[in-house]
């Protein structure tokens, strides 16, 4: 994945270059009817995007912390959950059932059974 990025990083970085170089020529950019601001097309194209592109990347990464922290405290309360449950479910377990008093059980009898075979 970080190769993918890499390369992606380096193709766009080639095609503004190549836009640059072939754009590069001065416009004259209205702000105000007395303020005229002149400017190279790329500076204005890359000053443009990046107007678009910052506020929406702080607003991801915004929402991202924010949703980061959410899934932190839900699992750390369904770990809590899991704990407690836990502990209350050994405390709670009885302890296991004794073995009745009846006769003791006989060995099985070699050659008895359904599984054994005739040395016949």
């Amino acid at each position: 994945m970080q190769l993918f990025r890499t390369i992606l990083w380096v193709v766009i970085l080639a095609a503004l270059l190549a836009f640059s170089f072939f754009n590069w020529r001065e416009v004259e950019v209205t702000i105000w009817e007395n303020l005229v601001l002149e400017t190279k097309v790329p500076a204005l194209v890359i000053v443009s995007f990046l107007l678009g592109l910052v506020p929406m990347w702080m607003i991801h990464r915004g929402a991202k912390w924010r949703l980061n922290r959410r899934i932190s405290s839900l699992e750390a309360a369904a770990e809590s959950q899991r704990r407690l449950a836990t502990a209350s479910n050994a405390s709670n377990a009885s302890p296991a059932p004794a073995p009745s008093s009846a006769a003791p059980a006989r060995p099985a009898e070699p050659g008895a059974g359904p599984l054994t075979s005739d040395p016949a």
